[in-house]
């Protein structure tokens, strides 16, 4: 056993890798390594999934503009959006997870996938061991895979699929994943994958990510978010972070008051309480009407539920997206009287 000291002061206990069928180190994001008891230190707000992440030596094979992991970034390797993610040894990840979930400090895993030529390889491999160990439900987040692949993924106990679309148009996706940063993907298999996930996994059980900032309009964004709830796949929102570093690294965050309103859209079109096709825009594409009566709005908004951090049961993803002194974009956790009566300026709600 040896000790590593982290740049954020705190101290790190992992053991020697095993010899087991098993990538021999994971990274884990900080907050979920705190709370797994891998690390000490004290997080604003827990997470209530455990975050780990695909190792590899380098960078993704991809080259997402938006992401520090994409193959021509400068940033660190252990960064992913703007969180921290400190590698351990998989063994002692596995049975943190297993005393975690038996003592009811995490609700599911998430392990999130790095383009690599054996990436599914890892992803069953890791599936299976945290399922021997636990009953914990597992989510994989990763890029587009074949068939087989999620179906090997489903029969070793992954029971959450998520493919991010990222870009909210075909324009933009092709300038932040695509052949214009020289990456992998296109927007038509992307979507193409994304049923094969549905056939695989079942509606319900399938996610994608939508980041807003990255040069959409809301009526872009909330037309996305239709397209996606009327396949039978999850939208989760994202809001843009600039990591240094990386192609976007100059890029400004979206407007609070913009993303509040895509939220509260989003909101209502998962919800079933109202579609794209009846909301009005301007001709900025800014959201103006939301088509449902002025009450509906204001109890939605009441709630705070639109403005949680959302994806898979039980995912909060405390600060992906901000720092913990704000403004906060997706909130891990349940909002304040005084929290909702801000959105409410930020919306311009008459109440």
């Amino acid at each position: 056993m040896f000790i590593l000291k982290l740049y954020l002061g705190i101290t790190v206990r992992t053991v020697n890798p095993n010899k087991e069928d098993l990538p021999p180190l994971i990274r884990v994001s900080i907050g979920s390594a705190i709370i797994l008891q891998l690390l000490e230190g004290k997080i604003a707000a827990e997470p209530t999934t455990a975050y780990l992440m695909t190792y590899i030596s380098g960078k993704c094979a991809a080259n997402c503009a938006f992401c520090p992991q994409a193959r021509a970034s400068r940033s660190k390797t252990e960064m992913l959006a703007r969180v921290s993610w400190p590698t351990f040894s998989t063994n002692r990840v596995l049975k943190a997870i297993e005393n975690a979930y038996a003592y009811q400090k995490i609700k599911r895993v998430c392990i999130q996938a790095l383009n690599s030529s054996n990436v599914n390889v890892q992803l069953v491999s890791l599936a299976k061991a945290i399922k021997l160990q636990s009953s914990v439900p597992l989510s994989v987040s990763c890029q587009p895979l074949a068939r087989e692949d999620l179906r090997q993924l489903e029969e070793a106990g992954v029971n959450r699929i998520g493919i991010a679309l990222d870009a909210a148009t075909e324009k933009l996706f092709n300038e932040t994943k695509g052949a214009g940063v020289a990456g992998p993907y296109t927007w038509e298999s992307q979507f193409k994958k994304l049923g094969d996930a549905l056939e695989v996994f079942g509606k319900g059980n399938v996610s994608t990510h939508l980041i807003v900032g990255l040069g959409e309009t809301e009526k872009d964004a909330v037309s996305l978010i239709q397209k996606c709830v009327n396949m039978g796949v999850l939208p989760a929102l994202f809001a843009f972070t600039p990591v240094r570093g990386t192609l976007l690294e100059n890029r400004s965050p979206p407007l609070i008051e913009s993303y509040r309103r895509i939220q509260l859209a989003r909101y209502l079109i998962v919800t079933g309480k109202a579609c794209f096709e009846n909301m009005h825009f301007d001709r900025f594409g800014r959201l103006t009407d939301y088509g449902v009566a002025n009450d509906l709005l204001v109890s939605a908004v009441e709630t705070g539920e639109p403005f949680l951090t959302n994806g898979c049961p039980h995912c909060n993803r405390p600060f992906y997206n901000e720092k913990p002194s704000g403004p906060i974009y997706n909130y891990p956790r349940a909002l304040s009287s005084a929290e909702v009566e801000e959105i409410k300026t930020q919306l311009s709600l008459k109440c």
